[in-house]
């Protein structure tokens, strides 16, 4: 069997069953994560496209659309214009679902999960099936809360173990990349792995990066409380009984963090 491994902590542990090696917070990325040419976004800025572009999706739509890519493909500056690198078909081994922003004459632009956050790239559409998720997660830093939505209507607000001042949680427009083992029960029912990557630390115990998942509370259940608390390297945290209401939400589902 192979095994996913997750270090947190100095801890490392075994967890299921990824063909693959993952550092988390954190998660680590592979050697050739981050793709040249790809856009950064700023993360307080808004989504903004061409004229001629049709928007297929903003943060306030109740639902958003997903491309799973069905090949490694080019990853294109603008529609039809030059080749900047490629986005792999799979990260992490699990397949590449990627939210949709905009879309123009047969090609996508699609949010991706490596670095640097707020990282986009143009595809071809023909490289990708679409689908739609009415899911949207809302980690709200100011409050200390995670609020699930689907179709516009709030479902759960759950308070949430996040960041320290010195580790914090960063905030910007993320999704949902896969769904890991938890390595033992203080992880909770699953590890969700984001798109989000840490502003405070970039090479976790020399792995390479250091990705943002939400998972169980980690025997922090008290501190955590019915308030929330500064309590992570950046992960968020969350009761097992509030984790679990997340499972139904799909890969490439938005997770925005505010502050």
């Amino acid at each position: 069997m192979q095994h996913l491994y997750v270090k947190v902590a100095g801890a490392v542990c075994i967890a299921g069953v990824l063909a693959l090696v993952v550092t988390m917070l954190l998660v680590g990325s592979p050697k050739n994560s981050a793709a040249a040419g790809h856009k950064l976004g700023t993360k307080d800025a808004p989504e903004s496209v061409r004229p001629s572009i049709k928007v297929v999706h903003k943060g306030a739509d109740p639902s958003s659309l997903v491309a799973t890519l069905t090949e490694t493909t080019p990853d294109f500056a603008t529609p039809g214009g030059p080749q900047t690198g490629t986005v792999p078909a799979t990260w992490y081994g699990a397949p590449s679902a990627l939210p949709v922003l905009a879309q123009d004459n047969g090609y996508l632009e699609v949010r991706l999960a490596q670095r640097p956050n707020g990282s986009t790239a143009w595809i071809a559409s023909s490289a990708a099936t679409l689908s739609s998720t009415p899911y949207k997660i809302v980690v709200d830093l100011a409050t200390e809360h995670l609020m699930l939505y689907k179709a516009g209507h709030l479902l759960m607000s759950a308070p949430a173990g996040i960041g320290t001042v010195q580790d914090p949680t960063p905030t910007g427009n993320f999704f949902v990349v896969l769904y890991a083992a938890p390595p033992s029960a203080a992880w909770g029912p699953f590890v969700m792995v984001t798109s989000g990557h840490s502003d405070a630390i970039s090479d976790y115990e020399e792995s390479g990066d250091a990705i943002v998942a939400i998972h169980g509370p980690l025997g922090e259940d008290a501190t955590i409380g019915t308030t929330g608390a500064r309590v992570s390297h950046g992960c968020v945290r969350l009761h097992d009984v509030d984790l679990a209401q997340l499972r139904t939400v799909p890969v490439g589902s938005p997770v925005q963090i505010i502050s």
